[in-house]
């Protein structure tokens, strides 16, 4: 059994930390703003009650019909009490009243009897005292309710929090995977592509020195050497398409003349098509020139590699025509490449794009440059296909849209 991914459990917890660090924040965000709330509520609640008890006692007549939630008590001249109907335990404050009518200041106070808190206020109005007590207990059950409805609040904005925080951290490590994947891949790509063409040019340099060491002459050496020149020409080849995978996006490209690209590769080719008997054939855009936009480099490495492909199954005799096409407006410039060489199975059609593929039937290896060529295509906003049927050779069509 394999052990865990690293670059999983690295992915992993950076998510739960940004998760946790969202939850944190918001955390901390709710229970500011609930305390804000909270207090600036109490206090609104505590001056209106203040202002209803002040003018209460400055107003009211009699203690028959005060406002709800409120007790008035008046002490005459003659030292006789009266008192609104039922007041709560523990009033009225005889100390508070007696302490006014021997010419102490107004008297304003809270109280807590049995968990419930009152407001108290003690004034002298005319030759006797009034003293009005008004019950906070309604806005502490307003308080209550309060705070049951921010704490609701506040589960559902965590676990809004929770689902934001996971959606975002998958979105903000998407690009370190992105990386991270493309990273392991280029690893495994090179160990992978590198190890054939490494053996075959240490083999060829042991057999040129065999061969130097034997007294050879330079006409015996001579096909060890072509040998050996080819054998690096493949191995740059390789190196330059692993290159090639880190950096296939179209971001930060120029605008690219097409036609001019797939000139440049025609004429590069020329040569090899010309000794391996193949006619090569360019085809332009008769409307003009063929303009996209993306990185020039990599384009060239797409045109290489599907030319590159069809002359290798194409024998001598064949022709390999590159076309140009731009469809005008918002449609995309199309560039095809066709030959009418050996062709592939038609349930190969896609398969050929994976990385190191194997046809049907006969085996063959697609490799690396089909697939690079695929994801270069795909990081400009295009599209790659392929078209064959064995021995009707093959027409592999990208679209790439119009520079605007």
């Amino acid at each position: 059994m394999t052990g865990p991914n690293p670059d999983q459990q690295l992915l992993r917890r950076a998510r739960l930390t940004l998760a946790l660090q969202n939850i944190v924040a918001v955390t901390l965000i709710l229970l500011l703003t609930g305390a804000i709330v909270i207090g600036t509520a109490a206090r609104s609640r505590r001056n209106a009650l203040e202002g209803s008890v002040e003018q209460t006692a400055a107003t009211e007549e009699d203690v028959v019909d005060p406002p709800a939630g409120m007790w008035i008590f008046k002490l005459d001249g003659q030292g006789r009490l009266s008192a609104t109907d039922d007041p709560p335990d523990g009033f009225p404050d005889r100390a508070g009243i007696e302490r006014v009518r021997a010419g102490g200041p107004a008297e304003s106070s809270a109280v807590d009897i049995d968990g419930t808190d009152y407001l108290v206020v003690t004034r002298a109005r005319g030759d006797g005292v009034v003293q009005v007590v008004g019950s906070m207990a309604e806005q502490e059950q307003e308080r209550h309710r309060l705070l049951v409805a921010l704490g609701l609040a506040g589960l559902l904005g965590l676990a809004a929090a929770g689902a934001a925080g996971v959606l975002m951290a998958r979105r903000a490590t998407a690009p370190l995977g992105e990386a991270l994947a493309r990273q392991r891949r280029f690893v495994a790509d090179a160990s992978h592509e590198l190890r054939t063409p490494l053996a075959q040019l240490h083999t060829r340099a042991q057999l040129l020195h065999r061969d130097l060491r034997s007294g050879a002459s330079p006409a015996q050496m001579a096909p060890d050497v072509e040998q050996l020149v080819a054998g690096t020409r493949q191995l740059g080849e390789v190196v330059d398409d692993l290159l090639l995978s880190t950096q296939s996006q179209a971001d930060g490209g120029v605008e690219v003349d097409l036609g001019v690209v797939a000139a440049g590769v025609v004429a590069t080719l020329g040569t090899r098509a010309e000794q391996e008997g193949v006619e090569l054939v360019l085809s332009p855009d008769p409307d003009g020139p063929s303009l996209v936009r993306g990185r020039e480099v990599a384009l060239r490495r797409v045109v290489t590699a599907l030319v590159d492909n069809a002359l290798s199954h194409t024998p001598a005799g064949g022709h390999v025509v590159v076309e140009l096409r731009s469809l005008g407006g918002p449609r995309p410039v199309i560039l095809a490449v066709r030959d009418d060489g050996t062709g592939f199975d038609p349930a190969d059609a896609q398969r050929i794009f994976d990385r190191f593929a194997r046809g049907h039937g006969d085996q063959r290896r697609f490799g690396l440059g089909l697939a690079l060529a695929r994801e270069v295509v795909t990081g400009h906003g295009g599209t790659i296909d392929a078209a064959s049927r064995p021995g009707e050779g093959a027409t592999f069509t990208v679209r790439l849209p119009t520079a605007p």
